[in-house]
């Protein structure tokens, strides 16, 4: 940690993909402890920018709307709506939470490129790249999946392996694939930028490897030296892609920048658009010596938070650099990797639906078992305890112990302080230093260690009122019970300031339980907070247990994702082909489009339902033994693939004049096949 005094801060968080909505690994790994930051540098009153933005470019955009079938746009619309809203109501508080699709970030990343493009910055080369014959498109990065070099892991993208998070070029992977049509891709040329990345070596040898050894985590600071040693590589600013931000130069037809040429520029132009509304000069916040600027991210957003946007911010010549990249490692769920492709994870706008009122305890969960120097593992039991044994029985006991007390034996009003004994000084020596140990944790980027010690404070209430036992002295000693509510007021009070960062809505509670505006962390250590004499507002409970049925219900859900991910990747067994049989034999099948006319079961069978189906020669009865998948009230008026010419048959003592045509999956339920659109009665298939 840089020893500067800075004059401002502008704290960035990692721009989420809009192509899907947040999961748990990216509050633990980003924006929770960027948040909790951000508020206490708030608190101590510092001039603070806390930016972040959708990032709306990149290959994720484009596969999710190829994937669904639409536009870009209409993906990118969607998801920053649903990223912005659900950050919104678990208290993160961003100054600015912008896009990138708008115009002053195209304005903004234009100028950056133009910039560094007439200063002679960029390298320009002709390369091969990989081509998609069948789509008629250049591949980009994550348009090609195959195995990694590094790991063996089957389904590396052509920019990362996320098995293993090593970085990758496309050329890298083992038996390469379009993700698009499937196909190994060829070889065709193309025309690029690209920043020479070696030229920055010694440079960043001296800024990064040299200058913060110390002070920057161990995870980020390694991987960066394996980079830089191993030598860096120039690396394209550009991308054969028509969605995106234009090249603008001559001769970039149909191309756009690198999503990570982009997207890190976002943290500038959503400075100039907060800057703009707030009235205020932004260029202080990126360009002033006294700035201290802080990437919170996590570990997959290393190398370009650390060497290639600061290359770039170093071609710039005028910006300031990032004083800190706190980044953390991953959190896992249940024992397994937390998979967006897979559906398994705990989805942000699905908690806040599920558990409304639990804003807090999502927080301290994360914040208590974050994953900041190795992986950490998300579990519906361990966050039923955290959330039962440490808010509900320490924090929320202690200040619900002393608030109703007080209004049982002083009518809700704060009571006065008189002589002080050896256990009394004790505990406001720890209130004194609970704030300074509690910021040392945060400005050293140790959230967990910072929200034990705000804990901590706690727990010393809760063991002062057990060892002064007020209830029991109220009968001989009033004054002494006031003095000993009168402290652990105090202490809540302090509370109220040091869990802010943390817990942001329970502090709110905690304020208003005591009458109290919200204070700030110069007033934090102090033990007159409440006065003598101050009214507190009725006792309510600040944490509600969380049952056994609540959380079996979200590990129920966990279940069936697992479920539906296990059919979906089950290997099929295939019934095998029969025999050949020659063009006329198949010719002598009449198949034609039935509508059906009634439905209904057949007497003394679990399997069979009766149909009359209009074949548009006639009106006949049909049997099919799919009682098991289909109701007869919802069978009237669909359309069905029959055997027209089939010799009738009697079943059950009806006698069936046909044969519905099905499909059995690997479940051996039966399927209808039917046409996708709707066609006369007794259309001939062929």
């Amino acid at each position: 940690m840089s020893n500067q005094n800075f004059k401002r801060h502008t704290v960035t968080a990692a721009l989420p993909y809009a192509n899907g909505p947040i999961h748990i690994g990216h509050l633990a790994g980003v924006y929770v402890p960027a948040d909790i930051y951000t508020r206490y540098l708030r608190s101590k009153g510092e001039d603070v920018a806390f930016i972040c933005a959708s990032d709306e470019h990149g290959m994720a955009i484009t596969m999710r709307a190829r994937k669904e079938g639409t536009t870009p746009q209409a993906i990118v619309d969607k998801y920053h709506g649903m990223i912005k809203d659900s950050m919104s109501k678990l208290g993160i508080s961003f100054d600015i939470y912008s896009r990138t699709s708008n115009e002053k970030h195209h304005e903004t990343a234009q100028m950056f490129f133009k910039k560094l493009y007439d200063e002679g910055k960029f390298e320009e080369r002709v390369s091969k790249q990989y081509f998609d014959e069948q789509e008629k498109q250049f591949l980009a990065d994550r348009y090609i999946m195959g195995t990694c070099p590094k790991c063996g892991h089957p389904e590396a993208y052509g920019d990362q392996c996320e098995n293993c998070g090593s970085s990758l070029n496309p050329t890298d992977l083992i038996n390469p694939k379009s993700t698009l049509s499937g196909n190994p891709p060829v070889t065709k040329e193309t025309k690029h930028w690209y920043l020479p990345l070696q030229n920055y070596e010694g440079w960043l040898k001296e800024w990064l490897v040299e200058g913060h050894k110390s002070d920057w985590k161990p995870n980020v600071w390694g991987q960066c030296k394996s980079w830089i040693d191993g030598g860096l590589q120039p690396r394209a600013m550009t991308r054969d892609l028509d969605w995106g931000i234009k090249v603008p130069v001559e001769g970039a037809d149909g191309k756009v920048l690198y999503v990570w040429f982009d997207a890190p520029i976002g943290y500038v132009s959503a400075t100039r658009e907060w800057a703009e509304e707030k009235g205020k000069d932004w260029e202080p916040y990126w360009k002033s010596k006294d700035t201290k600027l802080v990437h919170f991210i996590g570990k997959d957003n290393i190398v370009f938070h650390c060497i290639i946007f600061p290359a770039i911010l170093k071609s710039m010549g005028d910006y300031v650099l990032p004083d800190n990249v706190p980044a953390n490692e991953f959190l896992n769920l249940e024992g397994d990797k937390i998979s967006t492709s897979r559906s398994w994870a705990v989805w942000l706008h699905e908690y806040l639906e599920d558990l409304p009122d639990k804003q807090d305890v999502l927080r301290y969960a994360l914040c208590s078992n974050a994953p900041e120097t190795k992986d950490n593992d998300f579990t519906w039991k361990d966050f039923q305890a955290r959330n039962n044994n440490e808010l509900v029985a320490i924090l929320g006991n202690f200040v619900n112990r002393a608030v109703v007390l007080t209004h049982k034996y002083f009518d809700g009003k704060v009571p006065a302080k008189a002589e002080l004994f050896d256990i009394d000084r004790a505990v406001l020596d720890s209130l004194g230093k609970a704030p300074e140990k509690v910021g040392k944790a945060i400005s050293r980027y140790r959230f967990r260690e910072a929200l034990a010690e705000m804990m901590e404070l706690a727990r010393v209430g809760n063991k002062y009122l057990a060892d002064t036992e007020p209830w029991k002295l109220i009968k001989t000693d009033q004054e002494r019970v006031g003095t000993i509510l009168n402290i652990s007021l105090q202490l809540i009070a302090n509370l109220g300031i040091v869990a802010e960062p943390f817990i942001p809505f329970s502090s709110d509670k905690i304020n208003s339980l005591l009458g109290l505006e919200k204070l700030d962390w110069q007033s934090a250590g102090k033990d007159d907070l409440v006065a003598e004499g101050d009214q507190l507002e009725k006792p309510t409970l600040l944490f509600q247990k969380l049952e056994d049925s609540t959380i079996t219900a979200q590990i129920e859900k966990l279940e069936q994702t697992k479920k539906k991910n296990e059919m979906e990747n089950k290997e099929i067994e295939v019934t095998p082909m029969k025999d050949d049989i020659v063009f006329d034999d198949f010719m002598k099948l009449d198949l034609r489009v039935g509508t059906i006319l009634e439905a209904k079961k057949v007497e003394k069978s679990n399997k069979l339902l009766q149909f009359l189906i209009d074949t548009g020669v006639d009106k006949r009865t049909i049997l099919s033994g799919i009682a098991k998948q289909y109701d007869p009230a919802e069978m009237i008026g669909r359309q069905v693939t029959i055997i027209a010419n089939l010799a009738p048959r009697k079943m059950m003592g009806v006698e069936s004049q046909g044969m519905i045509l099905m499909a059995e999956d690997s479940e051996g339920n039966l399927r209808l096949i039917q046409p996708n659109e709707k066609v006369n009665p007794g259309s001939v298939i062929s």
